[in-house]
């Protein structure tokens, strides 16, 4: 699943938190912020554990104002972790 997350979710450790929700749930994939303030995210893993980080994407950490999360079908990422991807 791919994800765009829209609000203020730079500079909020957004995308740490983000790691640590995907690995809690056990999901493989990657997070990265993008030049235009939002952060971008590719995920994939067993579909509840899918939806819930999903959900938690809405509400981020404590200094992030989530707007908008997006999600799209995706072909799944490559090889199995999750890790932060540089800014694109």
């Amino acid at each position: 699943m791919a994800l765009a997350i829209t609000g203020r979710v730079q500079g909020v450790g957004y995308r740490w938190w983000f790691e640590g929700q995907a690995r809690r749930y056990g999901l493989d994939g990657w997070v990265r912020n993008r030049r235009d303030g939002s952060v971008e995210a590719l995920i994939s893993g067993p579909r509840a554990a899918v939806q819930t980080v999903i959900r938690r994407a809405q509400d981020g950490p404590p200094a992030a104002r989530v707007e908008a999360v997006r999600s799209s079908p995706a072909e799944a990422p490559e090889g199995p972790g999750f890790r932060r991807k540089p800014t694109v």
